[in-house]
């Protein structure tokens, strides 16, 4: 029962490492924070220097008995995503909650260091490959969780595998609406391969609603309404930190705000678009993924 769930209903974390992809500001800031009141040794996975190190005087500024650390990674370059992998793997033995935050929206368009559509390349293929790389310590993490952060925008999106990676022309809000589809499809794809191996390990994912962050930068009519329409990044965390840490949550859940038609309140289970239910195209997209990323799950009987 997910009525009246906030992050002060989550349990005790005292020993549990987790990892938070753009953790710097906004709604993985506030989910960074909520781990390490309650006791996780949190990583705040940031592209930004600068940015992620604020966010970590932060959090132990107002809790001072916090373990939270800074490091860094670029999403849309994949060799800064295996050095964060390999760097975090040589101080950490586990991994018991890899919360995939970052996102971009609606942005010009651009092409990653490893020339992807960028905000597939970030959005999508980056936080595969960042799985990928760390989900050896996941799977010997006795029911480590993964929470893919997905949004309302998923509900549009269609995966064209024709123009991936806007090969063949660009439309900033398709693409955006793809790669939070892209999410989705991951995120249920690994559950299920998860089961196959025989594995404890969950996948989720969760979605934000309606919250003021600064995601809309590209986006004048967002902007604008968002002072009266968006909630709080606090609230806008808690499907994320439900998703994260409550009990009775299984493999393949989804979560959002229950109240507004989803746009916000309190988190409670919803279900994703059919789109992101069709088993053949996350298939297709997972063995695409791996081509693009060169990131294979070592621990997968599906391959």
């Amino acid at each position: 029962m997910t009525s009246k769930w906030t992050s002060e209903s989550i349990p005790d974390l005292t020993g549990k490492n987790a990892v938070v992809t753009g953790a710097s500001s906004g709604i993985g800031y506030e989910t960074a924070r909520a781990l390490a009141r309650k006791g996780a040794r949190v990583v705040l996975a940031c592209r930004s220097k600068d940015k992620g190190e604020a966010a970590v005087r932060q959090i132990t500024q107002e809790y001072p008995e916090a373990i939270a650390r800074f490091m860094l990674l670029d999403l849309a370059d994949l060799a800064s995503v295996r050095r964060f992998a390999n760097e975090f793997a040589q101080h950490h033995d586990t991994l018991d909650i890899l919360i995939n935050n970052a996102g971009i929206m609606k942005t010009p368009f651009g092409k990653t260091a490893d020339g992807f559509e960028l905000q597939l390349g970030t959005n999508h293929l980056g936080h595969f490959a960042l799985t990928g790389l760390v989900s050896g310590l996941l799977v010997r993490t006795p029911l480590a969780r993964v929470v893919m952060v997905s949004s309302w925008g998923h509900q549009v999106g269609v995966i064209d595998f024709d123009n991936l990676n806007a090969e063949k022309g660009y439309d900033a809000g398709r693409a955006y609406s793809q790669s939070k589809l892209a999410n989705l499809l991951f995120a249920y794809e690994l559950q299920r391969r998860f089961v196959s191996a025989g594995r404890d390990t969950i996948a989720a994912a969760a979605h934000p609603g309606w919250t003021k962050t600064n995601l809309a930068v590209h986006w004048p009519m967002v902007r604008t309404l968002n002072p009266f329409i968006g909630q709080e990044p606090e609230m806008g965390a808690w499907p994320t930190l439900y998703a994260a840490t409550a009990a009775g949550v299984q493999g393949g859940d989804y979560y959002g705000p229950s109240s507004w038609g989803g746009l916000r309140g309190y988190p409670t289970r919803v279900r994703s678009s059919d789109r992101s239910y069709d088993t053949a195209v996350a298939f297709r997209l997972w063995t695409v993924s791996e081509e693009l990323t060169g990131v294979h799950y070592v621990w997968d009987v599906a391959r």
